[in-house]
């Protein structure tokens, strides 16, 4: 191996022979194995720094033949490529801290960890367990001890070079052997324990191995960095070891330990290694979309993917489309773009293919989405996204003993973005990024997402988490949500409509006028006329899909006075219109004049609440030779609303609306703006004659 010092270590001034003098930290080598710089080795590495340790790193380059020992025994490996490394050692004063690197973070520096060790009053001190491994039988075998653990770990010893030689000298076996056996023989023979000086750190003062400690182990959070203490002692360890099956507490811990992330400082790693981004070496970039079940707002999805801010020609395409109904969406977005980008490749519901990919890409993202995730350095990285109104996201913080969603302590805090950063996760869905360096190496099998009893997203995640793999979620940014796919109806012409109560924020970003929520920040309230008031309401999209939604149904009234569809069946000032009710959409449009109008009129008319409570909504088309105008008339309500639908010498010539008490009169209708009025009593009006085209309006009649 080479030695590899990290930052040259402090030196204490304070040169001294005396039996509690502190020991020199110029006299400590870390010692680690690691054949291939993992994820995990570099979390190691980067505490390790952090602490200015020394680190030796043996069996760099070298093909791993240890086993796997997370569930067998194994790792003899370790103590032969020790052994080797030991005997080029002479230094008799030198102290060895034998530790794993890919599961094992620093949670102090080198003055405690040497402090601790010499309080030990022995040569060797090994990490200790509540949990006796691999070997059951040899439980009687450990000698007692008053407080604390029993048995040793082998993923953690400290001790002066002489005594470590003396300990590894008669090892003979294979790479494949037990590193832990083979420790605990040498510990449960006194002969040996004596002679070698060896003891535990029962109470967990240098080490602490999670497995079988995990409900004693918690954070604690000091001025500007994080340690993990042992409740059942009282103790703070210097290094944490999620030896065994503890890997996911273990990066959990990481993601605080020891500065990674402190109330104080935030995220102190978001800055590290960033990748620069710059004309023309983008990298090449290949999404994949995936529509699998109907799905809300897929040409909004569409329309962002092709404002997002990263070139087109460094972009290439797969979408594979399940769903019929959305086929018109994918051929329309191609059609009009496929050309923008390098390469694309569509497959659609009559096309075969083995299911890739865990699913649906159910959300709506923000322009410089791909730019931020390139950013970071991690091998697969997602833009954290959650459905609003719930806690729900793409990503989980913890497992449960048999593999499915666990809340970690910090997950709501990340999702409510109380902590913000890039966190260590078991599971990620939905979107993310992936270096495609990853997918011809360790991630190469065919059968990535398959699994005889895991879904898709939970089978990539698993055998993401088996390779040793990190995955990380990022919160840094607002990059999008996900999209509640239930109840979502396809029978209807643009089904976007009824996602009011389902996706509220995307029905108003799609449905709603840019500047309403500006209304009266900006006083964007017209009165053209005495207690008639003109805002901003619907969005040309918005305008467009209730036309073509009510000539689709095409069920048009006749305009007579005799009507079956309102009580009493006979109507005074009839128009030839369509109710909503008709086309199902009752229940919406209420909601929509809660949400929307309601808190208009509280403004607009003080001291006056409603509920929108409507006996009447619908719209009404004005033709020339149809219908051309509606004689004066009140209104059949305590307030109404007029929403005009489409756009004056556009559209259609000719039309307004005149009131004649005032005999004051809008003649331009703005699309998208309503015109709110008192139905009763004061505000008797007439529609002014449509000359030419046809004119389209959505009215309401509005009661308490």
């Amino acid at each position: 191996g080479t030695r590899t010092p990290l930052l040259e270590p402090i030196i204490w001034s304070i040169v001294s022979s005396g039996a509690d003098s502190p020991l020199r930290q110029n006299k400590l080598l870390v010692v680690t194995v690691a054949t291939k710089e993992t994820d995990g080795f570099r979390r190691f590495m980067r505490s390790a720094k952090h602490f200015n340790y020394t680190v030796e790193v043996l069996g760099a380059g070298e093909e791993w033949k240890g086993g796997d020992y997370m569930s067998a025994p194994g790792g003899g490996q370790k103590v032969r490529l020790l052994k080797a490394a030991l005997e080029q050692m002479k230094t008799e004063d030198l102290i060895i801290l034998f530790i794993d690197s890919y599961d094992v973070v620093f949670a102090s520096g080198p003055k405690e960890l040497l402090k601790k060790f010499q309080q030990a009053k022995h040569k060797v001190v090994f990490s200790s367990e509540s949990l006796i491994w691999p070997d059951r039988h040899l439980e009687d075998k450990h000698p007692y001890v008053k407080e604390g653990n029993r048995f040793l770990g082998s993923g953690g010893f400290i001790g002066y070079l002489p005594n470590i030689k003396k300990m590894v000298a008669d090892w003979t076996g294979e790479d494949n052997t037990s590193d832990q056996l083979f420790f605990t023989r040498t510990y449960i023979d006194s002969d040996k324990r004596k002679s070698i000086n060896i003891t535990l750190d029962t109470k967990c003062r240098l080490f602490q191995n999670l497995h079988g400690a995990l409900d004693e182990v918690v954070l604690k959070f000091e001025e500007g960095r994080v340690r993990a203490r042992n409740v059942l002692y009282d103790t703070l360890p210097v290094i944490i070891h999620g030896n065994g099956p503890t890997k996911l507490q273990i990066n959990y811990l990481g993601n605080y330990i020891p500065n990674t992330w402190t109330f104080e400082t935030g995220c102190t790693v978001c800055h590290e290694n960033l990748r620069s981004l710059s004309e023309p070496e983008y990298p090449l970039v290949m999404i994949g979309i995936f529509i699998q079940q109907p799905t809300p707002f897929v040409t909004v999805f569409f329309e962002r993917l092709l404002t997002l801010k990263y070139p087109k020609n460094r972009l290439n395409l797969f979408i594979y489309n399940q769903e019929a109904h959305h086929e018109p969406h994918v051929s329309t977005f191609l059609d009009k773009h496929g050309s923008l980008y390098q390469n694309v490749k569509s497959i659609g519901p009559d096309e075969e293919m083995d299911k890739c990919n865990e699913g649906l890409l159910q959300t709506a993202t923000k322009g410089e989405i791909i730019t931020r995730l390139f950013l970071t350095s991690s091998p697969i990285v997602a833009p954290m996204i959650t459905r609003i109104g719930r806690l729900w996201s793409n990503f989980w913080g913890a497992l449960s003993a048999d593999g499915y969603y666990a809340r970690s302590e910090d997950y709501v805090d990340i999702v409510q973005e109380r902590r913000v950063g890039v966190w260590n996760v078991p599971y990620v869905s939905n979107v993310y990024l992936v270096k495609a360096s990853l997918l011809r190496s360790e991630l190469q099998e065919f059968d990535l997402f398959t699994s005889k009893i895991l879904d898709p997203d939970m089978a990539f995640c698993h055998n993401v988490r088996r390779k040793g793999i990190f995955m990380y979620v990022t919160n840094q940014h607002t990059f999008g949500r996900i999209l509640s796919t239930e109840n979502y109806q396809t029978t209807h012409l643009h089904n976007d409509l009824w996602q009011i109560f389902e996706n509220p924020v995307d029905w108003q970003e799609r449905y709603i006028h840019e500047n309403y929520t500006l209304i009266m920040k900006n006083k964007l309230i017209e009165t053209p006329c005495p207690d008639v008031y003109w805002f901003p309401l619907f969005s040309d999209v918005a305008c467009n899909h209730i036309v073509e939604e009510m000539e689709n149904f095409g069920e048009w009234s006749g305009g007579a006075n005799t009507d079956k569809r309102i009580q009493g069946g006979y109507e005074n000032v009839p128009t030839i219109d369509i109710h909503m009710n008709q086309i199902n959409y009752e229940k919406e449009w209420q909601k929509f004049l809660v949400e929307y109008v309601a808190p208009i009129t509280e403004k607009m008319y003080p001291g006056y609440y409603t509920k929108c409570s409507t006996p009447l909504n619908f719209v009404v088309k004005y033709k020339p030779d149809e219908q051309p105008l509606l004689v004066p008339h009140h209104d059949a309500s305590t307030f109404t609303i007029n929403i005009a639908l489409n756009r004056k010498d556009v559209d259609y010539q000719g039309g307004g609306c005149r009131f004649l008490r005032y005999n004051c009169s809008i003649q331009a209708p703005r699309k998208g703006w309503a015109l709110m009025h008192p139905g009763r009593l004061t505000h008797y009006h007439e529609g002014l004659p449509t000359t030419a085209g046809v004119r389209y309006i959505a009215v309401s009649f509005v009661d308490p």
